[in-house]
Parts: structure tokens; sequence; C-alpha cells
């Protein structure tokens, strides 16, 4: 070997060392974000930045229907709620309870949704009416999986309570 080769034996092939960066560690996302544009709305111009003028194009797609504009708004305000219930969480708030409880107005409710009525029979005063569950109604209750087997009363207890009851499909290994 010579000794008049690039690299001098215990000299470092590199004795600058590894260069600087040149540029700061900002992406070109952030530069333009950086920037501001001068935007007309209204016969007013003002000031906004580019992430501002993009989220009002956003906000104006997603009024307009489009479904990628509406799902980004969404995550924006999902977002936004973080970001202020993290800055300044909710004051929990003393509050007393009172619960009433009265048949007729559940009744009330479940005939005006469809899930039940009374029946108008014969010789009976409408105090004594039927309150009876509406076929669907029991045949959805039933339906739910995950339930326990039906004893003999209970299927003779949902017979009872259901308008059209002969026409309930009952599952399958569920009566006992």
């Amino acid at each position: 070997m010579s000794s008049d080769t690039r690299f001098q034996k215990g000299q470092s092939g590199n004795p600058k060392g590894r260069p600087k960066k040149r540029r700061p560690n900002v992406s070109a996302f952030d530069i333009i974000f950086d920037q501001s544009l001068s935007v007309t709305q209204n016969g007013k111009t003002r000031e906004l930045t580019i992430d501002e003028a993009l989220q009002l194009q956003t906000y104006q797609a997603a009024l307009k229907g489009s479904r990628m504009a509406i799902r980004k708004v969404l995550k924006m305000i999902e977002k936004r709620e973080v970001a202020l219930a993290k800055k300044a969480p909710p004051q929990p708030v003393a509050t007393r309870l009172a619960t009433e409880y009265d048949a007729d107005n559940a009744n009330e409710a479940m005939r005006i949704l469809g899930i039940a009525d009374y029946l108008d029979e014969p010789g009976r005063t409408p105090e004594q009416r039927l309150f009876k569950l509406y076929n669907w109604a029991t045949q959805a209750a039933l339906s739910r999986p995950g339930r326990r087997k039906f004893e003999k009363k209970d299927v003779e207890d949902i017979n009872r309570s259901t308008i059209d009851a002969e026409d309930l499909r009952w599952p399958r290994g569920r009566i006992a």
C-alpha cells in the first residue's frame, strides 16, 4: 500500500463532520398555512389565513350537500368540543331528581307511539278497559336474542296482554 492515498492513517475521512441542516424543520404545509389571503365576503374585505380559508370552503361545500365536506365539518366540530372540554371542564351542578310514576302517562305514551291501545269491549266502563300491546311490539320483544326461557305462566301472561296473540311467532327453544 502506498502512503499517497486519499486517507491518511489515524486521520478521519470526514474531518469537517456531517453538514448542518440548511433549512429549519418546517414542512411545506406549515409554510403555506402561515400565509394569508384577502377575502371579500358580503362586500367586506378581510384577511384570512390559508387554514381559515380552507375551513370556510369546507363549510360552504357541506352546506351545499357534499358528504365528504359534511364528514370533515363533523370531525372539526368534534375536535373543537374535545379541545373546549379540556380547556374548561364542566363544573358539576347539584341537582335534585324527583321521580314520579304515573301509569296513565306511560299508557298514554305507548298509545301515542302505537305500541299499545285500550280495547273497547262491551259491558266495560272506560276505567275497566283492557290495555294491550300490539302484536308487532310483543313480537319485537320476543325476538330479542339472549333472553331466558319462558315459563308456562309467562306465555299465558304475554298472550293475555297482546292483541291478536295467536299470530305471535314464538322463538324455538325458548319455551320451557
